[in-house]
């Protein structure tokens, strides 16, 4: 119930707070008040993040398929084919945005929650007990940190995808014919193997994601 709160709550305090301020710590500020703390967040933005990469996933698998089709019609269809792929490659372009945006979110609230857990050592006066957090922090670092990379990874994947279809969309708005058919499928065999790999490495990052909120959410 309290995620379900986070999401609702959080997205119209974001909103607020960013348009009366334009500063993420008035937001983390605000939500901490309410009850919801940076590790909440962290949590909730990997989430979103997983979700992003994966219906980015279905969508260039589906943008894979209908330029795939372009090479089985006739040059009659040609003009039509053209407005789809070119819809396939905007999908994939406001898909892999997305992704950007949310590991951007990720890295922002991450950021915050071991700026703050850094300064809050400094607080304890059990020496013990500020050992046992500055261990957690550096294990909890290091989880983030394999996290981050996995995404980077993938989201490093999607500019070739991506420039691949655009190649391909530009190149059939100016030679609707046969021959540029040809031309097509001989690269349709790259594409291929670039969206199989930005597939696997998201594949990759959905599962680092999923292992960190498990490990999160069992401190």
């Amino acid at each position: 119930m309290k995620n379900n709160s986070l999401n609702t709550i959080g997205i119209f305090t974001l909103f607020a707070a960013l348009v009366l301020t334009g500063c993420s710590t008035v937001y983390y500020n605000t939500m901490e008040k309410l009850g919801f703390e940076k590790r909440d967040i962290l949590v909730d933005r990997v989430e979103n993040a997983r979700d992003a990469q994966t219906d980015a996933q279905e969508t260039f698998r589906s943008s894979l398929e209908r330029f795939q089709s372009v090479v089985a019609i006739p040059d009659t269809e040609l003009k039509a084919k053209y407005e789809e792929i070119r819809d396939a490659y905007q999908d994939s372009e406001d898909a892999a945005e997305k992704v950007r945006d949310r590991i951007d979110s990720v890295e922002d609230v991450a950021g915050a929650l071991f700026a703050e857990w850094e300064d809050e050592l400094d607080l304890y006066e059990s020496a013990s007990l500020r050992r046992s957090s500055e261990q957690q922090l550096q294990e909890t670092r290091n989880q983030y940190g394999q996290l981050i990379n996995r995404m980077h990874q993938a989201e490093s994947r999607m500019d070739p995808v991506l420039q691949a279809f655009e190649d391909q969309v530009l190149y059939l708005k100016h030679n609707l014919n046969a021959q540029a058919i040809g031309a097509l499928e001989t690269e349709l065999g790259k594409i291929r193997s670039d969206v199989d790999s930005l597939i696997r490495n998201m594949e990759a990052s959905i599962a680092e994601s999923e292992a960190f909120i498990r490990r999160f959410r069992d401190q």
